[in-house]
């Protein structure tokens, strides 16, 4: 057991101080701090020693260097258990330090601002703080560290219980927590910096918080949730966050009603807010294992969700329901006469509507305000051993954008149904197909291994509504056999990005089945 005589304490942070100084002061530990620590705990009557009075040098430069000094770092670095050691620091005058309490500049907190310089940036990096902090969790033999507000009610009680002593385990479990705080720190400040100075070696211009493959990826992501299972029961799992996103995510949802989300939901939550966030008119989406089985695009929420539920009723039974605006009372009442739905996210909901949807049995609500927000978008993903990073496929074209390939042109109605479709596409697992009437799905073939299985089973779920529907592939057809299904479907216009060897095969055929077919140059591909 370590027995705490003498405590240092510098916070940015001063929730809780006067709380847990005044528990130390009432078991005796003498106090020592700096500047606007120290001023906190004298107004809270409490005899604590100035720093600068401890090491008899004043604190320097702005306040820059106040903690940097031998009797300050030999106190806490010093073995307990070395006798020259102990010689060297009664020969300098210094008298140990049993405790360090430190937490840090809110560096986070202050690059998270829209207009932070880099100047406000840099003088938000602690020194002192971290320096202490290390050299604590160093020697946690022999001194506690602090460095969470979070710790203090937890660690008063087990000093009033021992005596003034903390066990061997906590000092131990104190100075992971403490390398762990310090890590996420220096990862917080080489990411910012990384994309905001410039670059000493060849005089490049700051990055910004533009997109960039940095040479080393840090991530700091904080658990938001244990999770009962993954995506099996026999599978351990847990929910986390990056801080650092700000834009509309899963992650920035709150749950408004409904049982907890399960590991798939929250997957399948994800792919419906990517899809909302990329229209502006009213739009439903109906998902299910990450894909799309129904989506619209109306001139109100309630057609555009009654539209998207029924291009697949079957696929849509256990669903999670995506909606791109404040959700009044008649979608509300359509989603709850629908059958079995997991959950519903929208952009906010009407007093009345909530009421409605909680009526529901089983239903989880989610809400996800200010969806117009764009943030720095990029995607990861696990591999084993590794990580593949790429910025999200957020490209967008136009009906300009377009090349008529075909001695038929597309009519306006179909250019606009295509472009849905195409824009669709990009969330549908590849290989993919759509297939739309005006701005709704009627059919979607989803992650089959041949693209003309996915046509195949695009034409069946919709059925008799491929009459002058549009077809939509996400990558080119390698085959003319794709044209040949869509002309028996009466389908009559197709967008693709066109490029394969058999272009002109593809082309030949369509122009023989008086189908109009668009290439957009760009493809769709979601792995």
């Amino acid at each position: 057991m370590l027995k705490i005589k003498k405590a240092i304490i510098s916070v940015s942070d001063k929730s809780g101080i006067e709380e847990f100084t005044r528990g130390l002061s009432k078991i005796g530990v003498e106090l020592i701090s700096t500047g606007g620590t120290k001023k906190a705990i004298e107004q809270a009557g409490i005899e604590v020693t100035a720093v600068a009075e401890y090491t008899k040098a004043p604190e320097m430069l702005d306040g820059r260097v106040k903690t940097l000094h031998p009797k300050i770092h030999a106190a806490i670095l010093a073995k307990r258990d070395n006798a020259a050691h102990l010689k060297q620091l009664e020969a300098a005058g210094i008298s140990l330090i049993d405790m360090v309490v430190v937490n840090l500049y809110p560096f986070e907190r202050t690059v998270a601002k829209p207009d932070v310089s880099l100047d406000d940036a840099v003088e938000n990096i602690d020194i002192g703080g971290p320096a202490m902090l290390r050299a604590a969790a160093k020697n946690y033999k022999a001194v506690a560290v602090l460095s969470s507000p979070t710790q203090y009610e937890h660690i008063l009680d087990e000093l009033k219980a021992n005596d003034g002593c903390l066990s061997e385990a906590t000092l131990a479990r104190l100075a992971v927590e403490t390398f762990k705080k310090t890590s996420n720190y220096d990862t917080q400040i080489y990411n910012y910096l990384e994309n905001n100075i410039l670059s000493e070696a060849d005089g490049s211009p700051a990055k910004g918080r533009d997109f960039s493959f940095v040479s080393d990826l840090n991530f700091n992501v904080k658990k938001i949730q244990d999770l009962r299972y993954g995506e099996n029961p026999h599978q351990r799992a847990a929910f986390y966050r990056d801080d650092k996103m700000s834009h509309p995510s899963i992650c920035a949802a709150r749950q408004l009603h409904g049982k907890e989300l399960s590991f798939n939901n929250i997957l399948d939550l994800n792919a419906a807010i990517e899809i909302i966030k990329d229209f502006d008119k009213p739009m439903a989406c109906v998902l299910k294992h990450n894909n799309p089985c129904g989506a619209a695009v109306a001139d109100n929420l309630a057609s555009a969700y009654k539209m998207a539920l029924n291009c697949d009723l079957m696929s849509a039974y256990g669903g999670i329901v995506g909606l791109n605006q404040v959700v009044d009372e008649e979608t509300a009442a359509l989603v709850r006469e629908s059958r079995f739905i997991e959950c519903v996210v929208a952009c906010g909901y009407t007093e009345n509507a909530l009421g409605i949807l909680k009526n529901k049995k089983n239903i989880r609500i989610l809400d996800i305000p200010e969806l117009n927000l764009r943030g720095l978008d990029i995607d990861l993903k696990k591999v084993n051993g590794g990580l593949l990073l790429q910025e999200k496929d957020l490209l967008r074209i136009e009906p300009q954008d377009l090349k008529v390939v075909t001695k038929r042109k597309p009519t306006k109605q179909e250019i606009e149904s295509l472009m849905f479709a195409w824009r669709i596409c990009k969330y549908v697992k590849s290989n993919a197909i759509v297939l739309a009437k005006d701005t709704k799905t009627v059919g979607i073939g989803a992650g089959q291994m041949s693209r003309i299985d996915s046509v195949i089973i695009a034409i069946r779920k919709a059925g008799k509504l491929t009459k002058d529907a549009v077809m939509a592939s996400d990558a080119f057809f390698p085959m003319k056999d794709s044209v040949e299904y869509a002309h028996k479907a009466n389908i009559k216009a197709i967008i693709q990005p066109g490029g394969s060897i058999r272009d002109a095969e593809v082309i030949k055929e369509a122009n023989d089945r008086g189908i109009a077919m668009v290439f957009t140059g760009i493809r769709h591909f979601k792995h």
